[in-house]
């Protein structure tokens, strides 16, 4: 994940970014928008796994009082929250693991003309 999000310089914390070539994005299945496509479903599905662990995460310090006067601060809680908001965005994640040859898909439309 190093290789993904690095050190910033200045006072935004957003991740620095390398440009991606479409062009190779798109030969790796003969069609960019197809590879677009199969990178943003990874991506969701990702960004799903995320929010389910950080939820369960958060759930242990879940108190079950509705009142908002006895809202207090949990340091946990607050360094759970930190940890995750320091991870690299979900479709970075996918657009790696595509890279990399990790997702596996398929195409039922092609998979029929053949």
């Amino acid at each position: 994940m190093s290789k993904i999000k690095k050190a910033n310089t200045g006072n935004n914390n957003a991740p620095i970014l390398e440009p991606r070539n479409l062009e190779a994005i798109g030969n790796k299945i003969g069609n960019v928008y197809e590879a677009i496509a199969i990178i943003g479903k990874r991506a969701s599905q990702i960004s799903s796994t995320i929010k389910e662990e950080l939820h369960a995460k958060l759930e242990e310090f879940a108190v079950t009082t509705d009142n908002l006067e006895e809202i207090h601060e949990n340091r946990e809680q607050i360094e759970i929250s930190k940890h995750y908001e320091k991870m690299p965005n979900a479709t970075l994640l996918a657009t790696q693991e595509f890279l990399e040859n990790k997702i596996y898909y398929r195409n039922p439309a092609r998979e029929a003309k053949a």
